[in-house]
C-alpha cells in the first residue's frame, strides 16, 4: 500500500505561513517563525509565525469582549451551535485527520476513527448539557420576627475567559474537551496549541466561525509555551486555566495560576499501571497489553506503562508479546495499512533513546525493541523491557512512547502495594475473570480512573482526571460543571 493523496485543503494549509485565529479572523503572527516538522520524515511541513505579546493580549481582549454576548445567548442556542460545530468536524473529517496525522505522526486510521470521531461525540455530549446546568432551592432557618419569610437559591455562573493549553498527542480532541465544556457553561476561550501540532486548531476555529459561533468566543494563539503560556495565564482577563501535559509543566502552570487567584484544572501524566491476575490466559494478557500500552505509539496520557504479571506468566507472556510487536507494520502514518507510526517529535524521540541507554546501564532486560529504526523520521521500535527492581528508572519516569515495562509479582497484595507507591495516580487497570477481586482492587488502587478488563477507553459521560501528582479537577461527566462555573448563593427576605 502507499500514502493516501492529500486533499487540496490540506495542501493549501501547508503552502503558506500560518499564524493565529483571533476575534473571528485568521491573523499572521508578529513573532519569530518556527517550523512544523513531519515526524515521519523529519522534514519541515509548514511554517508558523509566533504571536508576540500584543497578539496574546489581543486574543484575551477578544475573548473578554465576547463574554457578555455569549452569556446573553439562550443556553439552548449555545448548545445548537456546538452541534453545528460537531457536524462541521464530521463533514471535514478527512481534512482534519490528514493534518493531524502529518503533524503528530498518528496513523491516519487512528486520526479518523479516534481523534475526529471522538471529538464529534464529545461536542454532541457537551451540547446536551445546554439548559441543564442549574442550581437548587434551599430552606432557610432564620427566625421570623414580624411575619417576614426567607428563601434561598443557588445558581451556576460562568467563570469567564478560559485559557486552554493543549498537548501534542491529541491536539483536536483534547482541545474539544476544553472548549466545549467552557462554551456550554457560557465561558469564552483562548487556546494555546503545542508548537509541534499548531495547525489543526486553526482550522477548527475557522469552522466554528462558519457555524455561527460569534467572533472572540474561540481564539487560537501559537508560540513558545515557555513565554506565551505564562503571559496568557498572567493576563488579568484569565479566570481559569485548563492544562493537559507533563507533571513538571503542570506544577508550574498551577503555581502561576493560583498565584493570580485563578481556577485551574490539570490533567497530568504519570506511570499508569496494568495489573494482570493469575487467572488470565496468555493470549488475553498479550491482547490487553497491546490495547493498554501501544495505541498511538504509547502517546496517550492514560496509557499503561508498567505491567504487573504473575511470576509464572511472565516468560510465556513476554515471548508471545515479542512475536506480536516484532510483526507490527511500522511505516508512514498516511499509509492506511500502517499499524504504528513515528513518535511525535524529536525531543520525545531523543528522550526514549536516553531511557533505553539508562535501562541497559541499570541491567534491565530488553526483550524486544529498545532502538530507533534506520530510516528518516522519528521511528522507535515497539519495546518491551523486563525489570526486577521497583526503583528502576523505567518504573518511575514516564516514557510516553511505545514502551512497556514489565515486573513480576508473587501475590496480589504485593502488586497493589507497588502500584500505589507511585507518586502519580492518573489511571490503572485490573484484568481478571474474578469480578469480586476486580471490584475490590478497583477500590484500593490510588488512581482517578480504573478500568476492569479494558484500558484507555474514555466516554464523555464518565469523569476523567487524576489523583496525587496526576492532576486537579475532572473532565467530562457532570463534574466539568464545577470547574467552569462559579456557584452563587442568593438569599431573599419577603
Amino acid at each position: 500500500m502507499s500514502d493516501v493523496a492529500l486533499l487540496q485543503g490540506v495542501r493549501a494549509a501547508l503552502a503558506h505561513p500560518q499564524g493565529h485565529y483571533i476575534d473571528g479572523q485568521a491573523v499572521t503572527g508578529n513573532g519569530d517563525a518556527f517550523p512544523v516538522i513531519n515526524p515521519a520524515t523529519g522534514q519541515t511541513l509548514a511554517e508558523v509565525r509566533a504571536a508576540d505579546g500584543a497578539q496574546a493580549d489581543a486574543a484575551m481582549e477578544a475573548a473578554s469582549a465576547a463574554l457578555a454576548g455569549w452569556q446573553a445567548m439562550p443556553t439552548l442556542a449555545r448548545g445548537t451551535l456546538l452541534l453545528k460545530l460537531a457536524d462541521a468536524l464530521a463533514a471535514h473529517r478527512e481534512e482534519l485527520a490528514q493534518l493531524e496525522s502529518l503533524c503528530s505522526g498518528k496513523t491516519l486510521m487512528l486520526a479518523r476513527m479516534l481523534e475526529i470521531e471522538q471529538s464529534v461525540a464529545f461536542l454532541r455530549y457537551f451540547a446536551g448539557w445546554a439548559g441543564k446546568i442549574s442550581g437548587e432551592t434551599l430552606d432557610v432557618s432564620l427566625p421570623s420576627f414580624n411575619g417576614e419569610k426567607y428563601t434561598a437559591f443557588t445558581r451556576r455562573q460562568p467563570v469567564g475567559v478560559v485559557v486552554g493549553i493543549i498537548p501534542w498527542n491529541f491536539s483536536i480532541m483534547i482541545a474539544i474537551w476544553k472548549l466545549a465544556a467552557a462554551l456550554v457553561c457560557g465561558c469564552t476561550v483562548v487556546l494555546k496549541p503545542s508548537e509541534f501540532t499548531p495547525l489543526t486548531l486553526l482550522r477548527v476555529a475557522e469552522l466554528a466561525t462558519g457555524c455561527g459561533i460569534p467572533p472572540g468566543v474561540i481564539n487560537v494563539v501559537n508560540g513558545d509555551g515557555k513565554t506565551l503560556g505564562p503571559r496568557l495565564i498572567a493576563h488579568p482577563h484569565c479566570a481559569k486555566v485548563s492544562f493537559t501535559g507533563s507533571v513538571v509543566t503542570g506544577q508550574a502552570v498551577s503555581q502561576a495560576a493560583m498565584a493570580g487567584g485563578k481556577r485551574v484544572t490539570l490533567e497530568l501524566g504519570g506511570k499508569n499501571a496494568a495489573l494482570f491476575l493469575e487467572d488470565m490466559e496468555v493470549d488475553a494478557i498479550v491482547n490487553g497489553i497491546i490495547e493498554a500500552g501501544y495505541l498511538n505509539q504509547g502517546q496517550i496520557c492514560a496509557a499503561a506503562e508498567c505491567f504487573y504479571l504473575p511470576v509464572g506468566k511472565m516468560d510465556p507472556v513476554l515471548a508471545a508479546l515479542r512475536q506480536r510487536l516484532e510483526a507490527m507494520r511500522i511505516g508512514s502514518p498516511l499509509d492506511e495499512g500502517t499499524e504504528m507510526g513515528p513518535v511525535a517529535n524529536r525531543p520525545q524521540y531523543e528522550k526514549l533513546l536516553n531511557l533505553f541507554a539508562q535501562a541497559r546501564q541499570e541491567g534491565s532486560e530488553i526483550i524486544c525493541g529498545g532502538y530507533a529504526l534506520d530510516r528518516d523520521g522519528y521511528y522507535i521500535a515497539p519495546t518491551a523491557i523486563r525489570v526486577t527492581d521497583p526503583q528502576a528508572t523505567l518504573m518511575r519516569e514516564e516514557t510516553f512512547g511505545p514502551v512497556g515495562t514489565f515486573i513480576a509479582y508473587e501475590n496480589d497484595a504485593d502488586a497493589l502495594a507497588l502500584i500505589n507507591a507511585s507518586p502519580s495516580g492518573l489511571a490503572a487497570s485490573v484484568w481478571t475473570h474474578d469480578m469480586a477481586k476486580a471490584l475490590r482492587y478497583s477500590e484500593q488502587l490510588e488512581a482517578g480512573m480504573v478500568w476492569i478488563n479494558m484500558h484507555t477507553f474514555l466516554d464523555p459521560a464518565v469523569p476523567f482526571g487524576g489523583m496525587k501528582d496526576s492532576g486537579i479537577g475532572r473532565e467530562f461527566g457532570s463534574a466539568f460543571i464545577e470547574d467552569y462555573t462559579n456557584l452563587k448563593s442568593v438569599m431573599v427576605r419577603y
